[in-house]
């Protein structure tokens, strides 16, 4: 029985979508890009979002809006995918790591220690698509605001570390009954084609600003300089007598083009009434039956104050080292069940290490790595799988411990 770790889903409505996106003669950004862009806004909890070609583009917009370069900070967890830091670095500005919970999520207290008078923002990681301790990260901010020093116009107007919420798994929780993007001021979706929901390629801007913030015109200048800082996009240009346009800033070339769109409307539209209960199901299912062993840790999924989106099912065994996670790793594989590691430590990577990074200062990030297992879970996995998964992970533990 040969399993993929996380393949798309792709059922007649994806394809239809697809399929009308193709046959309207416009593919690129236009009609459909803004119907899912009005459809992730709104089931966020929030007024606008704006639709890119990437998570990763998505953020360096961001960093670029929020005027962050060269002598700036951005506090961020140690574990998190790569790409959480490399935003950072090419804006310029020195990613600052700090250690996570045993939940995966990033510590509020380092956070705080970590904070300087060169710190403009902090990215939180709802890793595997359970959502961060949103009151602690926005307390240990408002705690340390009187070292903020703002740099040009938009950190003036908002006179406070920016925290943008690292919502790649995400998309769908909840936290204190409420999208979880809606405690962070921008909140970053992923639609990568391993996501929930995925576009093949694509991301999205949730927009959270307090007042003053306009969150329209925040909305039009991500749009504006998604697509090199260009008056009109090029659905706008096409309009008969609508060719002429300007370029009035220095923007980047991130827009979404329709096609990609498509397929993220068409899930989107069953996510959270089928795809998302379904992922739920499985994660249950999982946790229920290695509960059943000494040796399992369960994974955080839901609780009085948080709804994870089940992205991930990051199982984690006990008192086993790196070595001995791999070699289960390879006894599963064999079985031809694909199973992940998310994620190899930031300061484990050669690109941090070399930056003088060491994974001996975040104690409890080694420890969740050192023995995390992401096993496949999505809607299209049947029973009979599930239990296969099951029963060669607990054949190839028990292998490895005894």
């Amino acid at each position: 029985m040969k399993i993929p770790f996380s393949p798309p889903y792709i059922d007649q409505e994806v394809i239809s979508e697809v399929l009308d996106s193709l046959e309207s003669g416009w593919i690129t950004t236009g009609p459909k890009v803004r119907d899912l862009e009005l459809e992730v806004a709104s089931f966020s909890g929030v007024d606008f979002a704006a639709c890119v070609n990437s998570w990763t583009s998505g953020a360096n917009l961001i960093l670029k809006w929020y005027n962050i370069g060269p002598g700036d900070e951005v506090i961020l967890p140690a574990y998190t995918y790569a790409a959480t830091a490399l935003v950072v670095l090419h804006a310029g500005a020195k990613p600052v790591m700090v250690d996570v919970n045993d939940d995966f999520t990033i510590d509020s207290n380092e956070i705080a220690k970590a904070i300087t008078s060169k710190t403009k923002a902090i990215f939180s990681v709802d890793f595997a698509g359970y959502p961060c301790n949103y009151d602690e990260i926005n307390a240990a901010i408002a705690s340390k605001k009187d070292l903020f020093q703002a740099k040009g116009e938009t950190q003036s107007k908002l006179g406070r570390i920016l925290l943008i919420s690292d919502a790649a798994h995400s998309i769908g929780a909840k936290y204190h009954n409420k999208p979880a993007a809606t405690f962070s001021d921008i909140c970053i979706y992923s639609f990568h084609a391993v996501k929930n929901v995925t576009t093949a390629e694509g991301g999205a801007i949730c927009i959270n600003l307090p007042q003053p913030f306009s969150q329209e015109e925040e909305y039009k200048w991500l749009k504006l300089n998604s697509l090199n800082g260009q008056t009109k996009d090029a659905f706008a240009k096409s309009q008969a007598g609508s060719w002429r346009y300007d370029i009035v800033s220095q923007g980047l070339k991130i827009n979404m083009p329709d096609i990609s769109a498509a397929i993220g409307l068409a899930q989107l539209r069953k996510y959270e009434g089928t795809l998302l209960p379904k992922r739920k199901e499985i994660y249950t299912t999982y946790n229920t039956a290695f509960g059943k062993y000494d040796w399992f840790q369960a994974p955080p999924l839901d609780n009085k104050d948080k709804s994870s989106s089940a992205h991930l099912f990051p199982l984690r065994i006990k008192g086993i080292s790196e070595d001995m996670r791999d070699e289960i790793i390879q006894l599963v594989s064999k079985k031809e069940i694909s199973v992940n590691v998310h994620f190899i430590p930031l300061p484990m990577l050669s690109l941090f290490k070399n930056k003088g990074y060491n994974i001996k200062d975040y104690p409890k990030t080694f420890d969740n790595y050192s023995r995390e297992i992401s096993l496949p879970i999505y809607p299209q996995l049947s029973e009979e799988e599930i239990t296969f998964i099951v029963d060669s992970i607990v054949e190839a533990v028990n292998q490895v411990i005894n």
